[in-house]
């Protein structure tokens, strides 16, 4: 059946995540692992914000500062952007049609991430280290 020109079934061996061009496997283990590394970093962040209301000033300042949080934070974002970045980059790779649109649009993409990783380490490190 698979011989068939007619027919729409694959051989097992086209079919294994290697896609038409027997690539494209490593974008796709990454939003896997991100996605994985996300679970856990958001119900850490959510438990760590969630602690945090209702203090005051210095003992968020303080919490934040401290150097397991600042490193789950960090983790998080950047799990967060770089899944954001791969997610963003999918969806202008299969939607946008014009080449010189596509090309701009995913230097943009990758603009705005590496724009927004670097603040959101810079307020990390900022707190922690202050």
């Amino acid at each position: 059946m698979a011989n068939d020109p007619t027919s729409m079934r694959t051989t097992v061996r086209q079919v294994r995540y290697l896609g038409s061009a027997k690539s494209g496997t490593h974008h796709v283990w990454h939003m896997r692992l991100t996605s994985f590394a996300l679970v856990p970093l958001t119900i850490a962040f959510v438990w760590i914000v969630l602690s945090l209301v209702g203090k005051d000033y210095n003992t968020v300042v303080k919490a934040l500062g401290s150097p397991s949080v600042a490193i789950l934070m960090l983790l998080f974002l950047l799990a967060g952007i770089y899944h954001m970045m791969l997610g963003m980059q999918t969806i202008i790779e299969d939607y946008v049609h014009t080449p010189v649109a596509k090309t701009w649009s995913l230097m943009g993409n990758t603009f705005f991430s590496i724009c927004v990783g670097l603040a959101c380490v810079y307020a990390v490190l900022r707190l922690s280290f202050t």
